[in-house]
């Protein structure tokens, strides 16, 4: 059995905030999977559906971001699964806008969803989904920029294109794991495309 977490806020005054991508990430994933998040169960809203024979769930945890892992430890609780099975889509401000970087496991950095996730579970074998947001300008705050609306940013566009990339490497995470999925994803959206195709960055496959 596999899952998938998309970490945000929850409230309509937090659905566009750069912090929330994770939440529109799932919500990507849940559409192609014909799944809809009917359910409050582990501290969050919970879809399940089948996948080539295979039971799968997906959750967004409605803890606030910086208690995310109270979410997540309920929710491998319950279904009985550990770090290696669960996909964690989130946004960071240390890619730019438009990059999608999947990663096997690694570090919280300055995410304070990761650092409860990671607190909570004494584990950092979680395979990640991480999409840039940009750092912020001189003088923000980061709260503040974390908290901004993503869709005002001069890259939108390329913001909104890795949404749906990490919605779409949450299902293959589902259907073929990890590593098929760190293939296949793990391009610089803005990278020069060369013959059609995205080039790939030396390390994208590498875990940190």
């Amino acid at each position: 059995m596999k899952a998938v977490v998309g970490l945000g806020n929850p409230g309509r005054e937090y659905e566009l905030s750069r912090h929330n991508v994770g939440f529109l990430a799932i919500d990507m994933a849940a559409d192609r999977l014909g799944a809809s998040f009917s359910k409050k169960q582990c501290r969050g809203l919970l879809a399940e559906t089948r996948l080539k024979g295979e039971r799968v769930v997906l959750l967004k945890p409605q803890t606030y971001m910086n208690l995310s892992g109270l979410a997540v430890l309920d929710f491998m609780q319950w279904f009985k699964l550990s770090p290696e099975d669960i996909f964690i889509l989130s946004d960071d401000i240390d890619l730019p806008q438009g990059v999608l970087r999947i990663r096997l496991k690694g570090g919280a950095g300055t995410h304070n969803g990761w650092r409860s996730i990671l607190e909570v579970t004494s584990s950092q074998d979680f395979p990640r989904g991480r999409i840039g947001v940009g750092a912020p300008p001189p003088l923000w705050d980061l709260k503040d920029w974390v908290l901004s609306r993503w869709d005002q940013d001069p890259q939108a566009d390329a913001i909104q294109a890795s949404i749906e990339q990490a919605g779409d490497a949450a299902v293959s995470f589902l259907e073929h794991g990890i590593q098929l999925t760190m293939n296949r994803f793990n391009t610089n959206s803005r990278a020069k495309k060369d013959g059609g195709e995205t080039n790939i960055e030396p390390n994208d496959t590498q875990t940190v």
